[in-house]
């Protein structure tokens, strides 16, 4: 047999595996897509049943030519592409442009990157699996219709560079639907009335009041806690029942892609994007001091928890010999998938679990470290017994009233020697705070025994207004409604950010005023496309195309039937705030004349309704002519606040007539805003948002003065789809409004920013 091509994405993966295949295998990389819809055009013949026009990537043409030159020279074709439905796409596109060679093309799987399962994966290849292909594409030209569609709607009723999309619009539903609770949430007022009991023999514990006359009672104000404690404090305590129960706290399974990233952002913090960049290191590969590249886990964007056999034996045998036979079940602990579409890979786990973190340690950096230990710890801690807690609850009574204690102990820590999720948040503890152990021990208790009231405490507590969505939050929530793909939650959150519809505030997420009235208005038109569980039965539909249960076209076209009658009455109902704005109950601080909220390229502001007559803007939440606004250095008149592309300042309110101006007090000349880049210049520091003399924005290494690399375009940490660079930039393209481009020597790649879609 003659020599073969492997054509794989990822130029780093690409040398892995031709130190692996050795001679009689070529390896050459696509760099991620070769073909796609065209850029300024929708690119799709919905009246010939969706046919989508694929081009050649202009950006592509040499890895194009290189393939198709290495492919004459082959005796046959293995498509090794990544292991999920965007690499079998890729893989049949690949196989499109190679179709006139007749060379024949074969596909291979890699769910590891290690020496063993690539030579046995090239010995097993299979045909392109056209269903995984169909869905992937069914959901592309689902996001360029809905993209291209809702994106110029906006720019037309709000303003040029703003962005909708199948997904990212619900998720930005959520944020705001969550907004809107929070903004509505009445607080409720209830007291804690604890007594502090002692027994015959230590330790004194807590007991929470918690029954009256039998019944279950909550006191709701001051003075039935005031009336209450009088009672108590006369009354004697008795322990009426003591229940003692053992506690089994089983193991979470390996980490899939949503619960990885949940994980991350919970323990260190890092954001969606950081945690796939990461691991995508980890599973292409890392020099462990041999020269040679392995790969340390699994595919890292999978469903599924699903652990091969072999990886089952060899994480047993490594629990046995470090912690003892007494850690191991009797049999390998398993685990459901939620759904069956993805279970064509493992679920995130070390390519060899005897490679410990410790092990590795001097051969990754930091962070690699830390997702690493995270991904192994979580593995072993899957395949060992439960953890055992004794569980003891003490009812106590104090006349007509009822208290209750509750102590935990651990016996047998089982799976927790390795792994320990985060703390519960504290607006989850909050919620559940009537479950939590009142105390980690309670003395030796049995009914009757008396007990003497040494304190006696009325707290007052305000119910607490659901939480604010985290990275990691809205991650989950998306997950279990089904919604996108975990592997395109990285891209969701980073446009929502550069649009301006959220703002992150202490972590959380906070929609901003424009995010608002962007999703009041698609709600109002598209109620139905942006809704939580019309999205998540559409991924249903996607997932039965991949099933081959569905035709694809069949779904696009009811799809269609019924967005594109929404989006023609949207056209001509759809609100314009383009030119008037939105008017606020906020007057005018020189005219008195109502202010409205407007859309600016550089963020919202407000403007006087009288405007062109009446000139004045500010920043919103900020306060005009209030006490925190100086007089105008020229004439003393009152400032307003006002907002330019450099930032606020502070401007006379008599403009025209007066163009006195001031600095804002506090206002950093070098914010240092993080772009989640990391610089390439040295490698270690992170590009950080500064400002030069002038107050211009560029962006440079934060270990400036020891590196002074800088990058004049804000950089987005998202992979170039030409070259493969780590980050390209964001521009702003006259009438082109936002785009994205890679400033890597030699690629000239140029984009809508976020145009490659959600899938």
């Amino acid at each position: 047999m003659g020599e073969a091509l492997v054509v794989v994405e990822s130029p780093a993966k690409a040398r892995t595996l031709s130190r692996y295949l050795g001679k009689g295998y070529t390896v050459v990389a696509s760099v991620g897509h070769v073909r796609d819809l065209p850029q300024h055009e929708l690119g799709i013949d919905i009246a010939a049943g969706f046919e989508p026009d694929y081009r050649p990537l202009p950006a592509k043409r040499k890895v194009i030519a290189e393939i198709q030159t290495a492919a004459r020279r082959a005796a046959r074709v293995l498509l090794a592409t990544d292991p999920d439905r965007e690499g079998e796409a890729i893989g049949w596109h690949v196989a499109e442009l190679l179709a006139a060679s007749g060379k024949p093309v074969e596909r291979v799987l890699f769910h590891e990157i290690t020496r063993k399962a690539v030579q046995e994966a090239v010995v097993r290849p299979r045909p392109i699996d056209l269903n995984l292909v169909a869905s992937q594409q069914a959901r592309r030209i689902l996001d360029r219709l809905v993209g291209y569609s809702l994106s110029p709607l906006l720019w037309e009723k709000v303003r040029r560079g703003l962005s909708a999309g199948r997904v990212q619009s619900v998720a930005l539903k959520m944020i705001c639907d969550r907004e809107a609770e929070i903004e509505a949430f009445v607080p409720e007022e209830y007291w804690h009335l604890d007594a502090r009991l002692a027994a015959a023999t230590p330790p004194s514990f807590v007991a929470r009041l918690a029954r009256r006359d039998g019944k279950k009672f909550q006191v709701r104000d001051g003075d039935t806690a005031a009336a209450v404690r009088n009672e108590l404090e006369s009354a004697r305590f008795v322990v009426a029942k003591v229940t003692k129960r053992r506690r089994l706290q089983r193991p979470a399974p390996p980490f899939v892609t949503a619960k990885l990233q949940q994980a991350a952002f919970a323990r260190y913090r890092f954001p969606v994007r950081r945690t796939m960049q990461i691991a995508q290191r980890l599973y292409e590969g890392v020099d462990l001091g041999s020269g040679e590249r392995v790969g340390l886990i699994t595919y890292m964007r999978t469903d599924s928890v699903r652990v091969s056999a072999e990886a089952l034996a060899a994480v047993r045998e490594l629990i046995e010999g470090s912690f003892g036979r007494k850690a191991l079940p009797p049999k390998p602990n398993a685990f459901k998938n939620r759904s069956q579409a993805q279970d064509a890979h493992e679920a995130i786990r070390p390519t060899d679990v005897t490679r410990t973190p410790e092990a590795v340690a001097p051969y990754l950096a930091p962070e690699e470290l830390k997702l690493y230990s995270l991904i192994w710890q979580r593995f072993v801690a899957s395949q060992m017994r439960p953890a055992e807690f004794d569980v003891t609850t003490v009812l106590v009574s104090a006349g007509r009233y009822g208290l209750q204690a509750r102590g935990e102990v651990e016996v047998e820590p089982g799976f927790l020697r390795v792994y320990r999720d985060e703390e519960t948040p504290p607006s989850v503890r909050e919620k559940s705070e009537e479950e939590e152990p009142t105390a980690k021990r309670l003395p030796v208790l049995a009914a009757g025994d008396p007990l003497r009231l040494e304190e006696l405490l009325a707290v007052q507590k305000f119910t607490q207004p659901p939480a604010r969505y985290t990275e990691s939050t809205l991650v989950k929530a998306l997950e279990e409604n089904g919604i996108g793909r975990p592997s395109t939650y990285a891209q969701i959150i980073a446009t929502l950010s550069d649009r301006s519809y959220v703002v992150k505030e202490k972590g959380a997420f906070a929609p901003t005023e424009l995010g608002k009235l962007v999703t009041r208005l698609l709600t109002a038109s598209f109620g139905n496309l942006i809704d939580e569980r019309y999205t998540a039965r559409m991924e249903g539909e996607l997932d039965a195309i991949a099933e081959g249960k569905l035709a694809w076209r069949e779904a696009l076209q009811a799809f269609w039937a019924a967005f594109s009658s929404d989006l023609e009455k949207a056209r001509g109902e759809m609100a314009s705030v383009k030119h008037v704005g939105v008017e606020t109950t906020e007057r005018c601080p020189v005219c008195g004349k109502p202010m409205t909220l407007r859309f600016g390229r550089f963020g919202e502001f407000l403007a006087c309704s009288d405007y062109p007559r009446c000139r004045t803007t500010r920043e919103p939440g900020a306060a005009g002519g209030s006490s925190e606004a100086p007089p105008c250095p020229n004439c003393g008149a009152t400032m307003v606040l006002k907002r330019s592309r450099f930032g606020p300042f502070w401007a006379c309110s008599r403009y025209p007539e007066c163009k006195g101006t001031a600095k804002v007090a506090g206002r950093s000349t070098s914010p240092n805003t993080p772009s989640g880049v990391t610089c390439p210049a040295c490698g270690e520091g992170e590009l950080v948002e500064k400002r030069s003399r002038r107050g211009r924005s560029f962006w440079g290494c934060s270990r400036y003065p020891a590196c002074t690399h800088t990058v004049a375009w804000k950089p987005i940490p998202t992979p170039c789809p030409a070259c493969g660079a780590p980050f390209v930039v964001e521009k702003r393209a006259g009438r082109k409004g936002v785009v994205w481009k890679c400033v890597r020597e030699g690629c000239g790649w140029q984009g809508s920013a976020g145009e490659r879609g959600e899938g």
